[in-house]
């Protein structure tokens, strides 16, 4: 047993860490896409005529068709056909619907036949909005899929290792893509020069970026098929002694654990990544300062998910304590957003900007780090990945709704307000708080049940017998 123990590929460390850089790598390319129009939002009213709410719909876009079951049947398809066929069907969609945003916004498709006639229907929102809204829904059923994909992976990869520092490292290489589109995307766009800066030019940057992270995760497959010859695997990949079946679905949406866990992620998630989206005009409103320069706060976010969520991840592999990290997290959410709301209008301050900006980071490593690697501990391994995918799917409803919401209290909160640098955000922030309350209180329950139930949410991930027998020492 210890000798085939030794021979697998991922009992070499280099291995299983080249094989996580691999496919971190298309996740950091997909976050750099999904916010590469965030800190352009001034801009994007400017050249292409979108208001607050049309912009709030396309930020929402990105969910929609998972909303309405693709994320389900992509959790199906992961379980049913595993990690390498699933990875790069999700790349493919991925790089397929920002080649179709990138045309909505170009000047080849303004004023085109087709153009006009989107543009003639619901007219609140231009038709280059519905296009690049489309190309971004696109996009976002890929970028899901990819999503619950790498978490089954390195699941896979580092399971009885340092599973909870492995999905902290690649839930900090994405962040940084967040960090680096924050920082290249304005500047890229004012590249044809400051009188006539282009959203395009940014878009196509990451629109071929996308297409390197396809290569990543190809390159990944090789490293995977070597991996499951190794175990042995004389069927498909994907099947296992006891097959993945659709009824385990309703066993599931069954489950009370399950419900928390989904609500918990969806309030959390709710009021970080719309915030993302909006954060940088909301600096720009409040500071009164340029787009530039705000973006170059808000990338400081990311930065400290980025440095501290591979910590907490060993933290939680050796010491435990999962679900006091998703309370302390949901606390300094609310603080958070009540600062932003209430307290930089009336002390406009750029180094309380960057304070709350940072604490707002340090929330959110604390509960992606302690969430996403407790579900294998309350899931079977054999529909982890439909798990994963139904509690996306439950986020993307909150993702969904809640930047459509937002853009409309935007708008309703500043009646007459053309300008896009002068409106005030207090109410919309207001919700951001109220969401971050909610999430506290799925936080507390969970973490009373595992009280109760012994679920393992506040012990260690690394198993002491494991690390005996591949050491040999047995």
């Amino acid at each position: 047993m210890t000798q085939q123990l030794k021979q697998l590929i991922n009992n070499k460390w280099y291995a299983r860490w080249a094989a996580l850089i691999l496919v971190a790598l298309m996740m950091f390319f997909a976050y750099m896409f999904v916010d590469v129009m965030s800190p352009l939002q001034s801009l994007v009213k400017t050249k292409l005529d979108w208001n607050a709410e049309a912009f709030g719909y396309y930020a929402g876009a990105e969910y929609m068709l998972n909303v309405f079951g693709f994320l389900i049947i992509a959790g199906i398809i992961l379980d049913k056909m595993g990690v390498r066929f699933t990875g790069v069907l999700s790349a493919s969609v991925m790089l397929i619907g920002a080649c179709i945003k990138l045309y909505a916004i170009s000047s080849w498709f303004e004023g085109s036949s087709f153009c006009l006639w989107l543009d003639s229907w619901w007219k609140e929102m231009p038709g280059t909005a519905k296009l690049a809204a489309f190309g971004f829904m696109i996009f976002g059923c890929g970028c899901e899929m990819a999503g619950i994909t790498v978490s089954k992976a390195i699941a896979k990869w580092f399971e009885g290792k340092e599973m909870a520092l492995a999905m902290g490292c690649e839930m900090a290489i994405a962040r940084l893509g967040v960090f680096a589109v924050l920082s290249l995307s304005p500047r890229l766009a004012e590249w044809m020069g400051a009188n006539d800066p282009s959203v395009v030019i940014p878009v196509a940057f990451c629109t071929v970026l996308l297409l390197i992270g396809l290569i990543s995760y190809s390159t990944f497959c090789i490293l995977d098929t070597k991996f499951d010859k190794q175990l042995g695997a004389s069927k498909a990949e994907g099947e296992t002694e006891e097959e993945f079946k659709l009824s385990d679905v309703g066993g599931i949406l069954s489950s009370k654990l399950f419900w928390i866990i989904a609500l918990l992620c969806v309030l959390y998630y709710s009021a970080i990544f719309p915030f993302q989206r909006f954060g940088t005009n909301m600096l720009q409103c409040n500071l009164g300062i340029s787009d530039t320069q705000a973006a170059d706060l808000l990338r400081w976010f990311p930065i400290g998910a980025l440095c501290l969520t591979p910590v907490l991840g060993i933290v939680l592999d050796k010491i435990g304590r999962g679900a006091t990290m998703l309370i302390v997290g949901s606390l300094l959410l609310i603080c958070c957003h009540l600062v932003f709301a209430l307290v930089l209008p009336a002390y406009p301050s750029t180094w309380l900007a960057m304070t709350t900006i940072l604490v707002l980071g340090l929330s959110f490593s604390l509960v992606p780090a302690a969430l996403w690697p407790s579900v294998p501990k309350v899931m079977d391994s054999r529909y982890l990945g439909s798990a994963y995918s139904l509690i996306f799917w439950v986020q993307n409803i909150g993702l969904f709704a809640v930047p459509i919401l937002f853009g409309k209290m935007l708008d309703a909160s500043n009646p007459g307000v053309t300008d896009p640098t002068q409106y005030d955000y207090t109410n919309p922030m207001l919700m951001f708080a109220g969401l971050g309350v909610l999430a506290l209180i799925f936080g507390v329950w969970l973490k009373v049940l595992n009280n109760k139930h012994n679920y393992g949410l506040e012990a260690p991930n690394i198993k002491v017998d494991d690390k005996i027998e591949i050491d040999g020492s047995v």
